[in-house]
């Protein structure tokens, strides 16, 4: 039952805190390489939590990792030892359908994160070094 509640924690954990990463580095990023700076003025002054993520965002960055790298140990690197009832049908039961929307969460919080990644630490130098 534990082990079911700290899986479950850490699956969306890992996907509020890459979105976290999107939110803080890349949103405002893409809206100013866009030409939307005024709107990412707007954001600040609406929501100031936001810009505090970006004023902290090695530790965002730290903790959406080793949470994605948790979730990815937990989903493939250790053995999966499932209690699922069997269905003598060959019908998809409710623990692989709950197994299809973790692996999708996870890799869309991976990917995610890899976004923000990118925006917050190569976006910048990379368009210095091309002089853009």
């Amino acid at each position: 039952m534990f082990a079911k509640i700290k899986e479950d924690f850490v699956s969306i954990g890992s996907l509020f805190t890459s979105v976290s990463t999107l939110l803080c580095c890349a949103l405002p990023s893409l809206l100013v390489a866009l030409g939307m700076g005024a709107v990412v003025a707007g954001l600040a002054s609406d929501i100031p939590w936001l810009f505090s993520l970006s004023r902290y965002k090695n530790w965002t960055f730290l903790i959406a990792g080793v949470m994605i790298g948790f979730n990815f140990w937990l989903f493939y690197g250790r053995k999966r030892q499932q209690s699922c009832e069997i269905d003598e049908d060959g019908n998809e039961t409710a623990c692989d359908t709950a197994a299809k929307w973790s692996k999708g969460i996870l890799w869309f919080s991976f990917v995610l994160y890899l976004f923000g990644l990118f925006a917050a630490y190569l976006l910048f130098p990379i368009q210095k070094f091309l002089e853009l």
